[in-house]
């Protein structure tokens, strides 16, 4: 049986891989600020209190596990606070990630960290004079966390969704590896989810940034 660490367990991303994974027959270790915020059960699941800007609270946490799925977030929306959550948080997942060997990860990302030349002109101009100014203290974090990420020898997979929805798992979705996707306008948090569990043994993804979408 497969293991995995998902951090940010209770977020839209993470709760959907949490389910899908135990679904799948996986075995789940959910790392969580509150587990309170994710009440659920399964002989298969543990959930873990952590912090990921608080690296000793992920000590000895990846050892035994297959890979990693990072879905952690900010909250409050359309609310651009200044962070490091994703660099900092990024930084002590792969420190972790070393000292215990593992090599397969995902991370979350965001399609408008860069502008899509093939999106229509007026999702241009939305995503780089509206999205990016609005957001822009989280996507200059999420730049750099894709950077450090870059940096490392690991199989990493950097995942960039678009405008996300609540809408059911369809399994039907698009992705782009290493390029733009063309009109990759939305996607729900289920189907990000399922995309990532799909791909944990492809090697054509390993080292990639993936642009998805319906």
């Amino acid at each position: 049986m497969s293991s995995l660490i998902i951090i940010g367990a209770n977020g839209g991303i993470g709760r959907q891989a949490v389910d899908q994974a135990l679904s799948g027959g996986y075995r789940v270790t959910a790392l969580v600020r509150n587990p309170a915020k994710l009440p659920i059960t399964h002989p298969n699941l543990q959930i873990v209190q952590a912090d990921v800007t608080r690296p000793l609270s992920l000590s000895g946490l990846f050892a035994g596990h297959d890979a990693v799925i990072s879905a952690i977030g900010v909250s409050g929306g359309f609310s651009d606070h200044p962070t490091t959550l994703y660099s900092k948080g990024a930084l002590n997942i792969l420190r972790e990630m070393k000292q215990a060997g593992l090599k397969r990860a995902f991370f979350i990302s965001a399609s408008a960290v860069e502008t899509n030349p093939l999106l229509p002109f007026l999702f241009r101009l939305a995503s780089r004079y509206i999205i990016q100014k609005l957001l822009a203290n989280m996507y200059a974090d999420l730049r750099l966390m894709e950077s450090e990420i870059k940096e490392t020898d690991l199989d990493w997979t950097i995942v960039r969704p678009p405008r996300l929805t609540d809408a059911k798992l369809t399994g039907n979705y698009r992705m782009a590896v290493n390029q733009f996707l063309k009109n990759g306008l939305k996607i729900s948090r289920a189907d990000t989810a399922h995309f990532m569990l799909s791909h944990i043994q492809s090697a054509d993804m390993f080292r990639s940034i993936v642009e998805i979408g319906y």
